[in-house]
């Protein structure tokens, strides 16, 4: 039996007013050192993810980075993609599309850097880690970039997931405790 490796292709997709993250698995012949040259478009239902309608539904996804994935380890990749109309011109939710023409307009004589704000929350039990069993926290200043166990829940999770970007090269400006 040949090895695979398992390329798992990452988007976002038309939700409003946040747009979320989906993904798909695609196994390819085992490489330790694939190229995003190497990586093929892949088609997606754009009705499922708000990106089209059911009559008329393909949407493409062309790969534009490529990282080892940090769970599954070598051989592996995760590899963010942009959303394409069958044609190839980016669909209306593909935003990186525009700031890249931006960019290529003059961005980048201005040494812009440009990232997003990723954040999540914990649960534990049906609740966010740390809120009482009943009713609400008190009010936000407390929490806010805090530290100490008393104000600050998951930081070990926080920084363990810090670290593994970074381990695979996504480049993160900063981390906090939020509210």
């Amino acid at each position: 039996m040949s090895r695979i490796s398992t390329v798992e292709y990452i988007w976002l997709d038309g939700s409003t007013p946040t747009q979320e993250l989906r993904s798909k698995t695609r196994m390819l012949p085992y490489s330790e050192n694939m190229s995003l040259e190497s990586l093929p478009e892949w088609s997606f239902d754009g009705s499922s993810t708000g990106q089209a309608k059911g009559n008329d539904s393909d949407c493409l996804l062309q790969p534009v980075y490529i990282i080892t994935d940090p769970v599954r380890g070598a051989g592996n990749y995760l590899v963010m993609c942009e959303v394409m109309n069958p044609d190839g011109t980016p669909h209306k939710t593909n935003h990186r599309a525009a700031l890249r023409k931006v960019m290529e307009n003059g961005g980048f004589s201005q040494e812009a850097y440009i990232g997003f704000e990723q954040e999540y929350t914990f649960f534990q039990e049906g609740r966010p880690l740390g809120w009482p069993k009943e009713g609400f926290p008190a009010p936000q200043g407390p929490f806010y970039c805090a530290v100490g166990v008393k104000n600050v829940y998951g930081r070990d999770i926080c920084e363990e997931h810090a670290k593994a970007c970074n381990e695979v090269g996504l480049c993160i400006y900063g981390t906090n405790a939020e509210v």
